[in-house]
């Protein structure tokens, strides 16, 4: 096959190149090469074998003249195992090692070693996402290459529908849910007649038959709907706001799934942000809780950032300065990525005069001195989705966002799939086509992350969600 490419430069007006079209034309190569000599079908086997005691002893017999010749033709394939491993493979991001396993036999074998795939999944996604997927039961048997490369293509991904026993009752809906490890933890809600609720329940999905079972816990917080309920420190769960009996809350209230007798604590962070509802929150190092925008009184739409470290012995709040914020908005979702990095997307926004659906994407690096809001333009080319607030936000590892759901207008599906890369140079939507049993309808504030592998739907198949006894669960590995 011949690869033809034509390169042809735009150029505007004033006659400076703006654009450059390249097109490209396959066509069948009738080339005749000739018989192939035995010393070139040698050579070309021993630029691609492994430096092993065998190929070493045959180097050893081989003229110094033709080594220096081979040298300079792959000099990368001189270097010992060790050294490609640790100082090459490891730093490379599991895309770019596929696709040298490919090369050559040597590099093949090389790239199926399992400890070389866990080093550079730690290296590409960080430790504490390595852990994460580490704890998962089937990470073990699916295998670190594997795992990373279904969650680099999601060639496995798929929808199902689960079936759990127990109830949650009273009934309600705009409660707030988590996971911690493989537990759905549920709590609060608006029951009937807009009665906030303040009880806790737990769906255990790594049992044998799952069940929701109601947890008592002492000194529960006021009953509320419209908070944030984020997992914290590996099994602490905290709630900030909503809106409660008597107005918008601004509390903080802290419980530890693991203990003894599990307790609900307040914790009285100094210099709290405004009461508010429907707001974004999530969580950094595993110490930090981000709160984001949200809804104050009288239905004014906020667009501050604050920050909490519970981990200190006196919290205290603290707004993140920044020269510019997004519209402010309520209902939108925050990810993090590379370490303290943040994206937000979508939500109900102001737009001048109106509140309109959104579909903007925004970042802020806390990492700088000095971090601000950016507006990240996407590239116009991609699958950008329908503008939509209260949908679910999926953090994948490397830096990519997997978005559906939500109160979307017009006839979309909410089981669609978009995905974004927001470490790309011109970052691109692209839209998953995913099978199996999909949801009719998906919402941020009853859908849990477990293990990073697995998206579960609470309900899923009405617009309210006062039957929790079906589940749908999206898969992004077949572990």
């Amino acid at each position: 096959m011949m690869n033809r490419l034509c390169m042809t430069p735009i150029r505007s007006d004033d006659g400076a190149v703006s654009h450059t079209i390249g097109i490209q034309i396959f066509m069948e190569a009738n080339i005749d090469l000739g018989p192939v000599s035995s010393s070139l079908f040698k050579e070309s086997l021993y630029t691609a074998e492994w430096f092993t005691e065998e190929s070493a002893f045959r180097r050893g017999r081989t003229p110094a003249s033709e080594r220096s010749s081979r040298h300079r033709r792959c000099g990368l394939l001189d270097l010992s195992d060790e050294v490609l491993a640790q100082k090459i493979l490891a730093q490379l991001s599991p895309r770019d090692v596929a696709s040298l396993g490919s090369v050559c036999t040597r590099l093949f074998q090389l790239t199926r070693n399992e400890d070389l795939w866990k080093i550079v999944c730690q290296n590409a996604w960080g430790v504490e996402t390595t852990s994460v997927l580490e704890a998962v039961p089937g990470t073990r048997r699916l295998g670190w290459g594997r795992l990373a490369r279904e969650l680099t293509s999601l060639e496995g991904a798929a929808w199902r529908k689960i079936a759990v026993g127990g109830a949650v009752e009273p009934s309600r809906c705009n409660f707030s849910a988590c996971a911690v490890g493989n537990r759905l933890v549920l709590f609060g809600g608006e029951g009937i007649n807009m009665q906030p609720m303040n009880d806790t329940f737990v769906l255990d999905l790594g049992a044998a038959s799952p069940e929701w079972r109601h947890v008592h816990v002492s000194s529960p917080p006021p009953g509320r709907w419209g908070h944030t309920l984020t997992c914290l420190n590996g099994s602490w769960l905290v709630v900030f706001g909503g809106c409660g009996r008597d107005g918008l809350l601004n509390d903080v209230f802290v419980l530890d799934l693991d203990a003894q007798q599990p307790v609900w604590r307040e914790v009285a962070g100094a210099a709290p942000p405004l009461p508010r509802s429907w707001h974004s929150s999530c969580t950094l190092d595993g110490t930090k809780l981000v709160v984001s925008g949200g809804c104050a009184d009288s239905g004014v739409l906020l667009s501050d950032t604050f920050l909490l470290d519970l981990m200190m012995d006196k919290p205290m709040w603290k707004e993140i300065p920044v020269s510019w914020s997004p519209p402010s908005r309520l209902g939108h979702s925050l990810s993090v990525y590379e370490g303290r990095k943040i994206l937000m997307f979508g939500g109900f926004a102001k737009s001048g005069s109106l509140k309109l659906r959104s579909s903007d994407v925004y970042t802020i690096d806390l990492a700088e001195e000095e971090p601000n809001w950016k507006h990240l333009v996407s590239n116009p080319g991609g699958s950008v989705p329908p503008p939509r607030l209260d949908h679910v936000a999926v953090s994948l590892p490397g830096g990519r966002v997997l978005i559906f759901g939500g109160s979307i207008a017009g006839l979309h599906s909410a089981s669609q799939l978009y995905l974004l890369d927001a470490t790309e140079e011109k970052p691109t939507w692209r839209r998953l086509d995913v099978p199996g049993q999909k949801p009719k309808f998906a919402w941020g504030h009853s859908t849990c992350v477990v293990g990073g592998t697995r998206a579960v739907v609470l309900g899923g198949e009405t617009g309210e969600e006062w039957i929790l006894n079906e589940l749908h669960e999206l898969s992004l590995a077949t572990i």
